[in-house]
């Protein structure tokens, strides 16, 4: 005789163990891209001799590939084959990184890292996120976006202060990378040893949904976050950029800041001030999402991340410096997790993961575009002249959102 399961229950109190291990494991996740956030450019520059900022910023452009691809796929995957084993291919994917960050004898070698890490980043951080959105349901949906976002970009700051700070007193190889090994090895043992799967959270979830959904093919789900739901569309377009001003701010600052007369240990504190506003103000900004709606606060924060990078251009001083990056990183906070909000807003569970997968392919395309956008001006006009034309494309993309997107959060 068979005994039925009780249906998973839904909600941040009721899955509080496992949603606080999923937030544990996604700021190792974080911490893996955080090691090269300050010395990748100078690694470039110092060891392997580049000096066209489009060869230096090529390490972003395919790491954003391999992420947006690794998105895509990551969201089909979990719908089909469950969410636990898309995350443990991801850290599996991350093993051969720090290795070759520390010991590889050219250029290339770096790019074939990236390609690694991007793939990785793609998989684990997608996962984390939909498997966030299984266990929360819909009323904590925006909070729990904000816990998620707010560990791995933390994280990320952590790990760039740290490799900045390290490099500074060791150089930028090996030492620097030691902490990529430590964050590979408690990723990928917590995700196979303590993470459970999440899927049956999303299944009870469509099967009590008031929403009814007939099957859609990946073609469908592709074009309605793509292009034809203006909600979905608005919200694309959005990361997309966003992402593209993050490329900036991960490959150009570094040197903007190497421009000025900045020295490691203050690139370092830089580089990781930007990326911690953003980590922690997302606490605030994603359960804020759940109060007042999603619509403007994305659009206000394309804003504020238009005009921080506008005052690092124009006040060319660390100060001003700083002061851009904590605007930078107000403006981010306050649209990441809205935006992830508002697709598990709009998607219905049952194909849920796989457009949360295209919305992540279509953002983290920005770090390829950004990369390539602002290598070419920066060699072409100059570096403050690059920041400037992300900086208008960010402030057009928040108009686009207020032009096109409904509020979301009633649809919940």
């Amino acid at each position: 005789m068979t005994m039925n399961r009780p249906a998973p229950l839904l909600g941040l109190r009721a899955n509080l163990p496992q949603f606080s291990l999923l937030v544990l494991v996604n700021a190792f996740v974080g911490g893996m891209v955080g090691m090269e956030r300050s010395i990748l450019p100078a690694l470039a520059q110092d060891e392997f001799g580049l000096a066209q900022r489009t060869a230096i910023l090529s390490f972003i452009a395919v790491f954003g590939v391999a992420k947006a691809t690794a998105n895509y796929f990551a969201g089909r995957f979990a719908d089909l084959w469950g969410r636990k084993l898309v995350l443990i291919t991801g850290w599996v994917l991350a093993a051969p990184v720090p290795f070759l960050l520390m010991w590889a004898p050219t250029w290339t070698w770096v790019i074939i890292a990236n390609v690694f890490l991007g793939a990785s980043q793609g998989l684990t951080w997608s996962t984390a996120v939909i498997m966030k959105i299984d266990l929360a349901g819909p009323r904590n949906r925006g909070l729990a976006m904000g816990l998620n976002e707010f560990a791995g970009y933390f994280a990320v700051a952590i790990a760039a202060w740290a490799t900045g700070y390290i490099a500074a007193r060791h150089g930028v190889r090996p030492q620097p990378f030691y902490l990529g090994v430590l964050f590979l090895a408690c990723g990928l043992f917590l995700s196979m040893f303590a993470v459970r799967e999440t899927q049956g959270h999303a299944v009870h979830e469509a099967n009590t949904s008031q929403t009814q959904a007939g099957p859609l093919s990946h073609g469908e789900i592709f074009w309605r976050t793509t292009w034809s739901d203006r909600n979905l569309a608005s919200a694309t377009q959005a990361g997309l950029v966003n992402n593209l001003n993050d490329g900036l701010a991960w490959g150009l600052f570094p040197l903007i800041f190497s421009a000025a007369g900045l020295g490691l240990d203050e690139i370092g504190f830089l580089a990781g001030l930007y990326p911690a506003v953003w980590g922690v103000m997302q606490l605030v900004t994603g359960g804020l999402s759940d109060r007042i709606g999603r619509k403007w606060l994305i659009v206000a924060g394309m804003w504020v991340q238009a005009v921080g990078i506008v005052l690092i251009v124009v006040l060319w001083t660390y100060f001003g410096f700083a002061l851009g990056a904590v605007l930078l990183g107000l403006g981010t906070a306050m649209v990441y997790p809205t935006l992830l909000a508002s697709i598990g807003d709009v998607a219905h569970p049952t194909w849920r993961a796989s457009a949360v997968g295209v919305y992540r392919l279509w953002r983290d395309l920005g770090y390829a575009l950004g990369a390539l956008i602002a290598g070419v001006v920066a060699d072409f006009f100059g570096l403050n002249e690059a920041a400037l034309v992300v900086a208008g494309m960010t402030f057009l993309s928040g108009l686009a959102v207020a032009m096109r997107m409904d509020e979301t959060l009633k649809q919940t």
